[in-house]
């Protein structure tokens, strides 16, 4: 096991554990481990859930469910076929299955599967802890200009299939809806950390994708 791997089973064991569940997890520990490191991914890797984590370490007193809010991170992009249209909803289904089965009271089910819908990013968060998970998903946006680069090149290769003029237009609407908003990050943590690199990873984003014949 890497040293990567053991941090996130860490993280695993801290989230299942809070939310009541009644055994370990360890074999879903593992399978999500399993899904995270599917062929096909290039972005929604081990590599986004673990820097996820990382940024919900420092604000996890902030949450008013922090093991939900964990829990959600891990299950947020647990399906994902890049194709699909339902990937968060087939997530969230998941987490909700594994959470009863696991004897986790419903009323923090029905928070989890809430709080990976909300990464689906079609509506504003409606609760402080969506709002959290929202603005950690979404911190990609303020990485340093090395890393907001990397991320790119890893969404493309994830559409690899989409022709690129069809591509470069869908994702110039996604990233300047983004930047049209008041605010990229719904919480103040994110706003003061990440809103300015944000804002200018995506207009040179925008700007390249419309310098491109």
């Amino acid at each position: 096991m890497t040293v990567a791997e053991t941090v996130l089973q860490r993280s695993w064991r801290r989230a299942w554990g809070e939310v009541g569940a009644s055994d370990g997890g360890e074999a879903l520990c593992q399978r999500l481990l399993d899904a995270w490191r599917e062929p096909q991914r290039r972005y929604h890797t081990l590599q986004h859930l673990a820097e996820c984590l990382q940024h919900l370490e420092p604000v996890r007193r902030l949450a008013e469910a922090p093991g939900e809010v964990e829990l959600a991170l891990w299950f947020h992009d647990a399906v994902y076929d890049v194709r699909g249209h339902d990937n968060e909803a087939r997530s969230a289904a998941w987490a909700v299955d594994e959470l009863r089965a696991a004897g986790v009271a419903e009323a923090a089910a029905t928070r989890v599967h809430g709080l990976v819908m909300a990464t689906r990013h079609a509506a504003l968060p409606e609760t402080s802890d969506e709002a959290l998970l929202v603005d950690i998903d979404l911190a990609i946006l303020g990485a340093s200009e090395e890393r907001f680069a990397q991320y790119e090149a890893q969404v493309r290769a994830e559409y690899a299939w989409v022709d690129e003029a069809l591509f470069r237009s869908r994702r110039r609407d996604v990233l300047t809806g983004f930047l049209a908003r008041p605010t990229i990050y719904a919480t103040a943590h994110f706003r003061n950390l990440l809103e300015a690199a944000a804002r200018t990873n995506l207009e040179r984003s925008i700007a390249r994708l419309e310098d491109r014949p």
